[in-house]
């Protein structure tokens, strides 16, 4: 698996969700949502303040999440904001701003991305202000909003964040979070204008505690990175060029249960895509059979279904076996 926080992050939330009892679907806002920018690839949201009541939750994190990004809460708890207990809410898009050109499977795959999120709860802006200014950290201006960064200020890969209140966080890369703040002036067109993403965005939203859109782009994107080996079947790379997005809903109960549906371009295409999809789950399973066979039953059990122009993808843990696959490190992303 290549560590890319696009990916990490979902995934992190996505096989943290199994406990006993019923969770409540996640919503989010139409006034949230319409703060991020029109041209967002990839677009998520969990409730973390559900999420924590799950024992799963730590343990997969501390598995999952990159060193960058527990440095990242380390750096703001030492100014009196803890992200485990402070953020309720979070919702995190990401645009690509390299795209793989030319012939192949993973044509068209971003190559490069930038995160922009933002994070509800409850903070002091003004105490964690004062602090960072303490600090003498590298900060700047932008339409009022003071923006702190995590790192030198001028690092391609440095975070910034800023509060828009104390119900409200921004933080990410500069480029897309000063594409935030245009849209909030209205000087840029956000992401209920996108006519083809947002649509999608609303089917998902309140559907799980956890949910995604993807775009055409990030939707190779998690083929090739989620499943490497359907792409050894003839047509692979032809039909996962032909999917124009995908949207994830995950619900949690006495266990998991994942939904994945696959916009593509013809009811033919969905019932070409299923076979290719089953025969790389087959071979996965067939991989993992003898080092992690509980993973491999996982692949075996997996339930893909056409309907229509779109392909359903069905997925489901028992506590049993989320135990089991924590045990075996399957979520520890090799970096």
């Amino acid at each position: 698996m290549k560590a890319r926080p696009a990916l990490i992050i979902p995934l992190i939330v996505l096989v943290s969700f199994v406990a006993p009892g019923v969770a409540r679907a996640g919503t989010l806002s139409t006034d949230v949502i319409g703060m991020f920018p029109k041209d967002v690839g990839e677009f998520a949201y969990a409730d973390l303040k559900k999420a924590r009541q799950f024992k799963w939750f730590a343990q997969l994190k501390e598995q999952m999440l990159p060193s960058r990004f527990r440095q990242f809460e380390q750096f703001l708890a030492s100014a009196g904001i803890d992200p485990n207990t402070q953020v309720e809410e979070l919702a995190w898009a990401f645009v690509a701003h390299k795209v793989k050109t030319g012939e192949g499977a993973d044509s068209g795959v971003p190559t490069g991305d930038q995160m922009v999120g933002i994070a509800l709860g409850s903070f002091s802006p003004n105490s964690a202000e004062a602090y960072f200014k303490a600090q003498k950290l590298p900060l700047s201006k932008v339409r009022g909003y003071t923006l702190f960064a995590f790192g030198s200020g001028v690092g391609p890969s440095d975070l910034f964040f800023f509060f828009i209140d104390s119900n409200t966080a921004a933080f990410g890369h500069r480029n897309v979070l000063e594409k935030l703040i245009e849209v909030r002036f209205g000087a840029e067109e956000g992401l209920l204008r996108n006519d083809r993403f947002y649509p999608l965005i609303n089917e998902a939203n309140g559907r799980g505690i956890v949910w995604a859109v993807l775009n055409s782009a990030y939707t190779r994107l998690a083929m090739h990175q989620m499943i490497p080996e359907a792409q050894q079947f003839p047509q692979a790379g032809q039909l996962i060029g032909k999917i124009q997005a995908m949207v994830i809903n995950v619900e949690a109960g006495t266990g998991l249960d994942g939904r994945f549906q696959a916009v593509c371009g013809s009811p033919e295409d969905a019932n070409l895509f299923a076979a290719l999809l089953q025969a790389g789950f087959t071979y996965r399973a067939y991989q993992e059979q003898q080092a992690n066979p509980e993973l491999a039953r996982m692949m075996n059990d997996v339930k893909i279904t056409p309907r229509g122009e779109r392909l359903e993808l069905r997925m489901s843990l028992t506590d049993e076996q989320m135990t089991s696959l924590i045990r075996r490190n399957t979520f520890q992303v090799k970096m």
